[in-house]
Formats: C-alpha cells, sequence, structure tokens
C-alpha cells in the first residue's frame, strides 16, 4: 500500500469519525446525553462527535447531562429524534410482556366515558371497564379519576391502538398470592394482628393478610356482648389469638377474649362465699335472674333465694336495677356465681348435710315461693329444697305459683340429697301416701269395725286388699 493510499484511508477515518461512530439509520433507538437546551430545541449528543435534534415538549423534566433514550426519526443535513416514540416503543414491549407474563403495569386513570375510563400506561391511551375497575358493585365512579392502579393486561393490539386492563383481575391475582402465604404462614395458638373487615350480629371477620377469620361474638371479650359492633369497628386494627384452622374447610376461628385478662382469675378474693355483693340485673330467665357483679362476671341469683313472697316479675328485679345480697357459692372452674336475697349462716350450712337429711325421710320446711316446675321449701336458712311438680300430687291444671301462700308450713318426704350440687328434692305425694298408709295400718291394728274416715288413697288400699283376699279364698 503507498504512502498516498495510507493518507486517504486516514483522512476517510477522520470524515467517518466526524460524522458519527456509526451510521444512522432511521428507526433506530439509541442512547444519547443531553448537551444542550436552545428555546424549543433540544441538542442530544448521541455518539461523542454528532449531536441530534429533539423537540423541547419531549424532554419533561430532564435537563443539561441526563441521559435519554430516543428513536431515529430523521437523517441527512440534521439528525432528528424523538423520546417520545422511544418511550411508546419500550412501552409495547412492555405490554407484549405483560400480556404474557401476567405481571402489572402501572397506569393513571385519566379520563371516563361510556362503559369504562381511559387509562394512560406510559403515555399509552388503554380502557377499563366499569365492572373492572374494582371488586364488586363500585358506588362511586368519579372517585377513581385521577388515581394511579396497577392493572393487569387483558389484550393489547398495536397495530389496531387497542389496549384493554383490569384493576380488579390484578386485585384477585393479588389476593390469591396473599391467600396462598397466609394460609402457609398460620397456625393454630399464634398471636397475629388485622384488620376487622366486617362486622355482622354473630361476630366481626379479620383480614389477616389474605384470609379473614372469625371472631365469634362470645370471644369478643369477657365482659357480655350484644351486639359486636358495640366491640369493634370495620377497619380497627385488632390483635387476636388463632383458635382453629380448617384448611378443607378454610375457616379460622379467632378469639380477642383470650388475650384479655380473665376476670375469674381472683374472683374468690373479690366475691368470697357468704360475702355481700351489688350488681346489676342483666337477664332474666324462668328459674331466676342473671346478676353482672362486674364486666365479664355474672351471678346466678335463683328463684329459690328470694325472701319469703317476691316474684320473679317484681319490679325490684327488672333487668338494669341495682340489687344488693350476699354470695351463697363461687365455683371458678365452672365460672358460676350462686347469689341469694337472704341472709345467711356464718357456716357453710350444706356441710355434712347427708347426716341431717336422708333419703325417705320426713321434714318439715316453710314454703319460699313457687315455680312453673315445682315449690320451693326453706328447711333451714342456707338450705332450700324443690317439690317438683310430679311430686306435689295435683291435677295438672294446679299452678305450683298459686298452690301454698309463702310462709305457709309444709311436712314433706325426702326423696334424694345431692350435697355436690347442693340440691334436695322433696316430694308432697310421697309422704301423703305414706300418712294414709300409716292410717290404714292402725286401723287394722285397732281390729274394730267402725273404721275412721280415711283418705281416699287409704279407701283404694282396703278395696285393692280386699280384692286380694277374695281370689285367695277361691283359690
Amino acid at each position: 500500500m503507498t504512502e498516498e493510499t495510507n493518507k486517504l484511508s486516514e483522512f476517510e477515518a477522520a470524515l467517518q469519525e466526524s460524522l458519527g461512530a456509526e451510521e444512522l439509520i432511521l428507526g433506530d433507538v439509541i442512547q444519547g446525553t443531553i448537551a444542550a437546551i436552545h428555546g424549543d430545541v433540544v441538542l442530544i449528543d448521541v455518539s461523542g462527535k454528532s449531536e441530534a435534534v429533539l423537540e423541547r415538549s419531549e424532554l419533561d423534566e430532564l435537563g443539561p447531562g441526563d441521559p435519554v433514550e430516543v428513536v431515529v426519526v430523521s437523517v441527512g443535513d440534521e439528525i432528528r429524534v424523538s423520546r417520545r416514540l422511544a418511550l411508546e416503543r419500550r412501552c409495547k414491549d412492555k405490554l407484549n410482556q405483560a400480556v404474557e407474563s401476567g405481571e402489572p403495569v402501572e397506569g393513571k386513570v385519566v379520563g371516563r366515558r361510556k362503559g369504562g375510563f381511559d387509562v394512560n400506561i406510559a403515555g399509552v391511551r388503554g380502557f377499563c371497564p366499569i365492572s373492572q375497575i374494582e371488586e364488586g358493585h363500585c358506588e362511586d365512579l368519579d372517585r377513581h379519576l385521577g388515581q394511579s392502579y396497577e392493572f393487569k393486561v387483558l389484550e393489547f393490539d398495536s397495530e389496531e391502538r387497542k389496549l384493554v386492563v383490569s384493576r380488579a383481575a390484578h386485585l384477585r391475582d393479588q389476593r390469591a398470592k396473599l391467600r396462598a402465604a397466609a394460609w402457609e404462614r398460620l397456625e393454630a395458638g399464634a398471636v397475629v394482628e388485622g384488620k376487622v373487615r366486617s362486622v355482622t350480629d354473630f361476630g366481626a371477620f379479620v383480614d389477616l393478610g389474605g384470609v379473614d377469620g372469625l371472631v365469634h361474638v362470645t370471644e369478643m371479650s369477657h365482659r357480655r356482648i350484644r351486639d359486636p359492633r358495640e366491640a369493634v369497628n370495620v377497619g380497627q386494627a385488632v390483635q387476636v389469638k388463632i383458635l382453629e384452622i380448617d384448611r378443607a374447610k378454610e375457616r379460622i376461628s379467632l378469639s380477642i377474649k383470650q388475650l384479655e385478662k380473665n376476670p375469674w382469675d381472683d374472683v374468690n378474693d373479690k366475691f368470697p362465699a357468704r360475702g355481700p355483693f351489688q350488681g346489676t340485673v342483666v337477664r332474666k330467665a324462668g328459674f331466676g335472674v342473671f346478676v353482672e357483679l362486674e364486666p365479664g362476671i355474672d351471678g346466678l341469683l335463683h328463684v329459690s333465694q328470694l325472701p319469703p313472697g317476691m316474684e320473679l316479675d317484681d319490679p325490684e328485679l327488672e333487668v338494669g336495677k341495682l340489687i344488693t345480697g350476699w354470695v351463697r357459692d363461687v365455683d371458678v372452674e365452672a365460672q358460676r356465681i350462686a347469689l341469694t336475697l337472704r341472709n345467711l349462716p356464718d357456716h357453710d350450712p350444706w356441710e355434712r348435710i347427708g347426716m341431717r337429711y336422708q333419703e325417705g325421710q320426713v321434714v318439715e320446711g316453710v314454703v319460699e315461693n313457687g315455680a312453673d316446675f315445682g315449690v320451693f321449701v326453706e328447711l333451714e336458712p342456707g338450705v332450700s329444697a324443690l317439690i317438683p311438680v310430679s311430686e306435689m300430687g295435683f291435677e295438672r291444671d294446679v299452678d305450683p305459683r298459686t298452690a301454698f301462700a309463702p310462709g305457709a308450713r309444709l311436712n314433706t318426704k325426702v326423696l334424694s340429697v345431692d350435697q355436690e350440687r347442693r340440691r334436695i328434692s322433696l316430694s308432697l305425694k310421697a309422704y301423703k301416701r305414706e300418712m294414709e298408709r300409716n292410717e290404714y295400718i292402725q286401723h287394722m291394728d285397732a281390729g274394730t269395725s267402725e273404721a275412721p274416715a280415711m283418705t281416699g288413697f287409704g279407701q283404694q288400699l282396703m278395696s285393692a286388699l280386699e280384692k286380694t283376699k277374695k281370689k285367695k279364698k277361691k283359690k
């Protein structure tokens, strides 16, 4: 190669370098740096030696020295580039990938039209149907205007300029992922934090980060909760204990109550047996009234423990009334407190109760009051017994509450004694039968034909015995 040829090659290389390291082709995507801004024109350094022209309206917040990606739109005497086209091309690639992968893209709701919303995704306008802007029915459509969300791309066709997106589909995908992760993470006995999602008449559903658990109304507090809305509100953050997880049925039982201090732990100190009490009547039953001694602790005032002459419908026992009396018994394990409105002896009258009262024994007591199921009789201070309706010997239409006047004295027979449950059952019917039998025996022992006036049971017994004698004679 001659010296002249070498010089020519060097000149061509220098010329090529001055024009650009590489020949730019229309449609190329290239990386450049903002060199200067003059009025409406931006000069982009695209090769270190040459500069391209970009309209300033495409610059946004960028300034000199910032890198920028552009598309070559014109070559010749000057090179012109477009940043908008580069962004659109990148966005199209991203949208195509999003359709295939299902990954979400970020967009901004810029307007409303019939049937849906206009969504701007990196300069590309898409459409989101009304039914896909959120899960469930949307009451206030305008609240979505101007909001930026993540959307799932349902359909994209760059040629036809068609882009359909769904926020609801993305939310469902997100929830499914959170749900799967939550089922792996949660376990019975764990203490977790959640947010109240909804409140019903029977409890509250708490979002545990993808799955919901139920706090039943009975697990909301140690105190009595009539309406769950009194205890929690929608959106409230709560700490709960997981009681049970049923993955097959996808059910989780939760408790707030078990994380609170149990008021029964020191109940013996606050409400000792035979000590006084003051409380509020909270509800009634056919067998007595329940009295709230403090939040979470109720005691039962049984109908048998009312003063003689007082009935359950007495105005002093209306719900909401404040009453005072004495604690008869405390069972912490069963969480039961028995109350009375009668003075209690200074000792436990039920100790060795079986030595004073045995089955079959005839006893005398004072009628306290009646109930639907029988009559209560006081045998001694602190010891009451029940004559069930079936053991009164009356017709079915007789009301036990009016059969005897409070304070009347009755002789009855002991049917059973249960010291552990503090219950004694009596029978008026058995006592009457024994008295009639004794009358008949006395008559037979007297050996006289002048029979004393007998009760109906005695006459029936005499008749039965006479029939038995006749049968024996015939044999």
